[in-house]
């Protein structure tokens, strides 16, 4: 077997291509997703059962683990699916690739998903060039889509071929005979023949021939497709490599289910083989541990049948040579049934016991993977849900926390901006606190829409009149709180610009626009103490709060005077000041949304009172 420089390069660019399809897709679920497939997913996965059984019919459908795990995986990239969820959907999913292996056992054949890929470019092209945003998006998901597949497929044809190459397994022969240390062996021999190849498959091919040749027990076989259950896991750890936080942990998830399922199994392992045996057995399908006993029998009794049946000859009519073949024939269905049972009951059982762990899980993930930063990536909603509403009236109240909320994350965007202003231009920590600054931003666009739709639906419930004022002002805070951020990014892009122009700053101007930053984050810190407990605010606060706002007014009118003078006495050039006093422009207007909630909490303070 000959492997070239070239093939690795080769290799290499398919996983580059893999993980490109992986973040186009995800990219263009995000931006055409809307509520439509977000409803279905949710819909999907409303409970562990539900995701369940989604994952277990797209696994079927598409007859790769590895290809519905990586969707999965986009999914909570793109924050259309919980951590939770993604954990239902991938159980689903290791009972779905039982389907696969049952389908080769029994016809011997795989659906190729990825000779579609290049039909779906095709019909993905006219989209990219339609004036419809959504349509689009659409475009460029089914692209990532069929680039994902594209990269799987040749993956596995860049890889070493050792399915073809069965001999280089023969040295394994010498670690048959070590009792459960063999187990363990041959476990690991599946998780990294199933990792290079990427194909578990594949792996079910090599492990048959060599049962088939008698180099190894039907028990040391099932060992290999245990192993080779763990190896499914590195395509998903893969592709999130490319994702977020989310991403990142569905992947930790997957390989968590898998590894801590094989540990279970591990500890009963041979009364476990033969409980599948039996079952191989009691459906008619003969006892799959026959085949090593037969051909190691035919190769120390006779040496030159065994060598005539396994040697590339030509085709023979010899009639005992043909019975060995067909009793060989038979034992080898006997053998691939006997691992598709071992591969399924394997699956159900531990479904079975996991499925009620699955919150469990989460923790575990998420203490594996923390958050660089604290609130980064979560897409989901800290105290409402999704699905039906079960009292409107009391709802409301969980809006108001998660408007709070809301208000906390966006708070954490001005320090951002006020780093980015002394940031060195053009280096990679500019870049990735303006990245960091355009993913908070996104997030509380979703966030916002999340909210008023949670309130919108709270509306059309049974309301009093009361309530729907209240509905009616938090849909309002909901959307200065989203223009704050806004803004925040506003800043970022003045300072892109500014970068692109090449003009600096000198000491005056940073000190200046440091002021107004102190300003700015005492009024929102302000703001947050009033959303903290929208029942108990208090005059004095509400006060404080209109004091801020003039302060940031005044200041700004003093720097937008001394700005005309100090362009005129050469402080510094005219573009500076042009850069200069949009910053200051952007943040007074920051003050105008952070007065405009505060405005409206006023007045329900006023009206709860007069109530009260």
């Amino acid at each position: 077997m000959n492997y070239s420089i070239l093939d690795f390069l080769g290799l290499l660019g398919a996983v580059g291509l893999f993980l490109y399809g992986m973040k186009v897709m995800s990219e263009g679920l995000q931006k055409a997703a809307g509520d439509r497939l977000r409803n279905i997913l949710s819909a999907m996965t409303r409970n562990r059962f539900t995701g369940t059984v989604t994952g277990f019919f797209i696994t079927a459908l598409i007859q790769s683990s590895s290809a519905s795990t990586v969707m999965v995986v986009s999914f909570v990239n793109a924050g259309l699916m919980t951590l939770a969820q993604s954990m239902a959907v991938i159980m689903g999913a290791n009972v779905g690739t039982t389907f696969t292996a049952w389908i080769i056992a029994l016809f011997g054949f795989k659906v190729d998903i990825s000779a579609f890929a290049l039909p779906l470019i095709g019909l993905a092209i006219p989209l990219l060039f339609s004036s419809k945003s959504r349509t689009k998006s659409i475009g460029e998901f089914t692209i990532g889509f069929a680039f994902l597949f594209m990269g799987l497929d040749m993956i596995s044809n860049y890889v070493p071929d050792l399915q073809s190459n069965p001999e280089m397994f023969a040295f394994l022969q010498r670690y048959a005979s070590m009792g459960f240390g063999s187990v363990l062996v041959f476990c690991l021999v599946g998780l990294i023949v199933t990792m290079v190849i990427q194909s578990s498959a594949a792996t079910f091919a090599i492990t048959l021939i060599m049962c088939s040749k008698g180099w190894i027990t039907f028990d040391l076989a099932c060992a290999l497709v245990l192993g080779s259950n763990i190896g499914t896991t590195i395509t998903p750890l893969l592709a999130s490599m490319s994702g977020n936080v989310a991403a990142k942990r569905t992947a930790m998830g997957h390989l968590l289910f898998n590894l801590l399922g094989t540990v279970w199994v591990l500890a009963v392992f041979f009364p476990f083989v033969d409980l599948n045996s039996w079952i191989t057995e009691e459906i008619g399908q003969g006892n799959p541990a026959a085949l090593y006993q037969y051909v190691t029998n035919l190769q120390a009794n006779n040496p030159d049948i065994y060598n005539q049946l396994y040697s590339a000859s030509l085709p023979t009519d010899d009639g005992v040579i043909l019975h060995h073949r067909s009793m060989i024939a038979t034992m080898q269905v006997s053998v691939s049934f006997g691992l598709s049972m071992f591969h399924t009951v394997f699956n159900l059982i531990n479904l079975s016991i996991m499925i009620w762990l699955t919150n469990v899980y989460v923790k575990i993930v998420e203490w594996l993977i923390p958050a660089k930063h604290h609130g980064d990536d979560e897409f989901q909603l800290k105290f409402i849900q999704g699905g039906i509403l079960s009292a409107s009236e009391l709802n409301i109240s969980q809006a108001e926390k998660e408007i709070h909320v809301f208000a906390e994350r966006v708070a954490r965007m001005l320090p951002m901006a006020r780093e980015l202003v002394h940031t060195k231009e053009n280096s990679d920590d500019f870049n990735k606190t303006y990245s960091r600054l355009e993913k908070y931003e996104e997030i509380s666009d979703r966030m916002e829409i999340e909210i008023a739709n949670y309130l919108n639906r709270c509306a059309e419930g049974r309301l009093s009149n009361e309530s729907k004022r209240r509905i009616a002002s938090m849909l309002s805070i909901d959307s200065e709180i989203e223009s704050i951020a806004d803004c925040a990014l506003g800043i970022g892009k003045i300072l892109l610009r500014k970068q692109q122009s090449g003009v600096k700053f000198n000491e005056e101007i940073y000190q200046n626009v440091d002021s107004m930053f102190n300003y700015v984050g005492k009024a929102m810190d302000n703001m947050i103490l009033l959303l903290s407990d929208i029942e108990k605010q208090t005059e004095p606060d509400i006060l404080r709060s209109y004091n801020r706002e003039r302060e940031i007014n005044n200041l700004r009118n003093q720097l937008r005077t001394a700005n005309v003078e100090n362009i005129n006495e050469r402080h510094y050039e005219y573009q500076s000041g042009i850069y200069y006093m949009d910053i200051i422009s952007t943040l007074e207007k920051t003050g105008d949304y952070i007065i405009n909630v505060v405005d409206t909490l006023r007045d329900e303070y006023k009206r709860s009172h007069a109530r009260g």
